[in-house]
């Protein structure tokens, strides 16, 4: 059983059902929050739930194993800092640090302390992202060619009406980073590391520091090609995936905040034939959507288990690349990847504030 500390009771309380639905494996044992009625609220009646606003008594405490971080953006890195040096394991939400250089200080700061760092890419997990995987492990998929991704949402006044929502210091960066990260990190998932990255973002929806529209170009080590189309002024919210190989089309369906669930087409390209993909599809294991298939990842890598965890070398492939977009955005130019140490934006992309 893994005893868990949820700090932060906003998206924590979906972070909380997930764990809920692992009962044999999980048992969060406190949930900490400045707001004690809103941590109240998200825990329910729940008796074996401590609600707390102290965060050094939480991290103090021996009988937490792991330390769960729903935080606003520019509290990831500090507080993941601290859990470490008190300990415990870290499953930290998107992005885990603001900048390349905080990913490596935070990397340093796990090898210390013996402890892992889980970055929260819950996303990629479910019945469909399986079944893909099993068809390029299958080599059924083979050569990739190409990808697209929409993400498509509607955020207006009313969701930047939170003071830290919108600005540079409180939220880290715009719909790049706090919305499209996923789809982009389905797309490393599946294709593997960006090699180029063209980027061209703006704010055009709500009146806002950061980005909220963007169109990026993407070639892929591997030398597939991809684009990525991200706006938060659509009708409704959809994210929409689609990967073209050599032997299979994937393309999702377009829900938003479940993108691996049931209802992916997965077409066939001669010489494979279609046969042959719904016999793999047939064959593979269901796997738990969301939050649920993401925490059953991270008990069974604690439990010495090969499981899909994410690794925060995932998570700052991911910072990676937000850097590498907004240096393209600003400079006007391609982004060759990776990006050694000292280069530009190593130190962080947050403009200098007037």
């Amino acid at each position: 059983m893994i005893r868990v500390a949820i700090i932060g009771a906003g998206i924590g309380a979906e972070h909380l059902q997930g764990y809920r639905a692992l009962p044999d494996r999980f048992q969060v044992v406190a949930l900490c929050d400045l707001d004690m009625a809103r941590a109240s609220a998200a825990a329910g009646d729940d008796p074996t739930i401590t609600i707390t606003a102290n965060l050094d008594a939480v991290l103090a405490d021996p009988n937490v194993d792991i330390i769960d971080i729903c935080l606003p953006p520019h509290l990831h890195f500090p507080v993941s800092l601290q859990a470490l040096e008190a300990g415990k394991h870290v499953i930290c939400e998107k992005p885990i640090v603001q900048s390349l250089q905080e990913a490596d200080m935070l990397e340093e700061a796990a090898k210390t302390s013996g402890k892992t760092v889980f970055p929260v890419f819950q996303y990629r997990f479910g019945p469909s992202a399986a079944q893909l995987r099993a068809l390029i492990a299958a080599g059924l998929a083979g050569k990739p060619y190409a990808a697209s991704l929409e993400t498509h949402w509607n955020r207006d006044a009313d969701y930047y009406a939170i003071p830290w929502r919108g600005t540079w210091a409180g939220e880290t960066g715009g719909a790049v980073l706090g919305h499209a990260i996923h789809s982009h990190d389905l797309l490393c998932h599946f294709l593997g590391p960006v090699a180029d990255v063209f980027a061209f973002a703006d704010t055009r929806v709500n009146e806002i520091e950061v980005e909220d529209c963007a169109a990026l170009s993407f070639r892929m080590e591997n030398g597939a090609m991809a684009t990525s189309s991200v706006t938060l002024g659509a009708g409704e919210d959809t994210s929409r995936l689609r990967f073209c190989f050599d032997g299979v089309t994937a393309e999702s369906g377009t829900a938003p905040y479940s993108p691996a669930e049931r209802g992916w087409r997965f077409i066939a390209r001669a010489p494979v034939t279609q046969e042959q993909i719904d016999e793999v599809l047939d064959a593979t294991a269901e796997e738990k959507l969301g939050f649920a298939g993401f925490l059953e990842a991270i008990a069974d890598t604690i439990a010495g288990q090969n499981g899909q965890a994410v690794t925060l070398e995932d998570g700052r492939r991911s910072i990676e690349l937000v850097t590498a977009i907004y240096r393209s955005v600003r400079e006007g130019n391609k982004i060759t990847l990776p990006l050694a140490k000292g280069t530009q934006l190593y130190d962080g992309w947050i403009p200098d504030q007037p």
